[in-house]
């Protein structure tokens, strides 16, 4: 579900990839059944290709870990959240055009 550009990310490598990143990290939070996830994944795939080396893309399949959208408050998918510096800089809910994720990834770089 992930393209070449986009790194599956878990509980247990989630710090080292996404918080410790010195480079900002959008997390995919998806799960397998979800269509709007499947939608705004051609999306995340073309800005991780225009993007990448300036922003890491990755995704959380929500049914394989539990923790970490627990520890965010993910209550729906797909959820984008953009992190710079280990915090999160911004939410985005739901399957929004392509305009709008790269409108937050230009805002945090």
């Amino acid at each position: 579900m992930a393209g070449d550009n986009v790194k599956a990310v878990g509980d247990g490598d989630f710090k080292q990839l996404v918080l410790d990143s010195q480079e900002p990290v959008l997390v995919d939070f998806w799960a397998t059944w979800c269509a709007p996830c499947r939608a705004i994944a051609p999306s995340i795939d073309a800005l991780a290709t225009q993007y990448g080396g300036q922003v890491k893309f990755t995704k959380m399949n929500i049914d394989d870990n539990q923790q970490t959208p627990q520890d965010y408050g993910i209550r729906s998918i797909p959820t984008l959240l953009l992190f710079k510096g280990g915090k999160v800089v911004e939410q985005i809910v739901g399957a929004v055009p392509k305009a709008r994720i790269e409108d937050a990834i230009k805002k945090a770089l």
